[in-house]
């Protein structure tokens, strides 16, 4: 992949789906089969005006990379070119688009949103209770949704939720592969074309 494809828009979500054991073990507890279904998310927005609007992916993960905005390396929330984490990343990449481009008021929520959550901390332990069905859906109900710190999934919901277009009561419920489970039965996405 040379350059951003042209159909990559504000709003649509990449998923990664990784040929390593920690995908594997993911997948294991959100009902997903190892080295295939999803293990990671992040969501597309525009960067601040000052880098020209450029679109970004905006992922939370444990993996240090150098963030797009801060110009710093480090984990949890943070913005990256989306053709230098696809031609690094060991695994397969997914692009699900967004039934709709956003309007200009949406797509200025979520960059202001994602913004906002720029080096919030990974949430390992977040991760950790979402990934089983029965568990995540337990949690739902007893422990209320925290933004403090945040995991790939719901990084994705709580940004999508931010702007209506995703209605969830709590993101921190949502692993990659339930949560785009869900977005593609709402027909929020439609379906996912291979990027790598």
């Amino acid at each position: 992949m040379r350059n951003l494809p042209t159909y990559v828009k504000a709003g649509d979500i990449i998923g990664f789906s990784g040929f390593y054991w920690r995908s594997a073990l993911v997948n294991l507890g959100s009902v997903g089969i190892p080295f295939w279904s999803l293990s990671h998310v992040g969501v597309m927005a525009h960067a601040p005006d000052y880098m020209h609007g450029k679109l970004l992916l905006f992922e939370s993960n444990e993996d240090s990379r150098k963030c797009e905005i801060t110009g710093k390396v480090g984990t949890g929330v943070q913005a990256h070119d989306l053709q230098e984490v696809v031609e690094q990343y060991r695994g397969r990449v997914w692009y699900y688009p967004l039934y709709r481009p956003l309007y200009w008021h949406e797509s200025t929520r979520l960059t202001d949103f994602l913004l906002s959550a720029i080096d919030r901390p990974y949430d390992q332990a977040g991760a950790v209770r979402s990934g089983g069905i029965a568990l995540s859906f337990f949690e739902s109900l007893f422990r209320e949704q925290d933004l403090s710190a945040l995991f790939c999934s719901e990084t994705v919901a709580s940004a999508h939720a931010n702007i209506g277009t995703f209605r969830t009561t709590n993101a921190s419920r949502w692993n990659p592969n339930s949560l785009m489970r869900k977005l593609r039965r709402i027909e929020l996405v439609g379906t996912p074309r291979k990027m790598k």
